[in-house]
């Protein structure tokens, strides 16, 4: 997603990324629907821009490399891949915010599908952009072989 020319505070960032049609994805690998009404663990209708919270660039990459080695060493194309994809804009971005636990209330009709589920909004002002990091897996892939993780 593109920042608009105009200054815009991250709340209103924010809103406009959860209103984006792109935003319309479950995190379950049925892709982008527009009527979706889950967004990863949550009912969509409950994540708002006050769901998300301020987080520091170090407690971002702690979490993110907590998540990527949580089986293992990832492979070097992969390690190559998160490097560049995502601990590289950690870096860049002037604004991270993190989408907090909106609790048990806020489970959709499949439950805990999702065993490890992080969302995090990058915000880079220098590069006009807006990254959306979510890195998940769910418990059906963790009923497989080890390194069953999906992001």
């Amino acid at each position: 997603m593109k920042l608009p020319a105009e200054p815009v505070e991250h709340r209103g960032l924010l809103a406009a990324l959860i209103a984006h049609e792109q935003f319309r994805v479950d995190y379950a690998g049925t892709g982008v629907l527009a009527e979706e009404n889950r967004y990863g663990p949550y009912w969509l209708r409950l994540v708002t821009p006050d769901a998300y919270e301020p987080v520091s660039r170090e407690k971002s990459a702690r979490i993110l490399w907590g998540w990527a080695h949580q089986s293992g060493d990832p492979p070097a194309g992969l390690h190559a891949a998160l490097q560049r994809e995502v601990f590289d804009r950690l870096v860049t971005a002037t604004q991270i915010f993190h989408l907090r636990g909106l609790g048990d209330e806020a489970l959709p009709d499949w439950g805990r599908v999702h065993r490890d589920f992080h969302e995090f909004v990058l915000i880079d002002h220098s590069a006009g952009r807006i990254t959306l990091l979510g890195p998940a897996d769910d418990w059906a892939a963790h009923q497989g072989p080890p390194g069953g993780i999906t992001a």
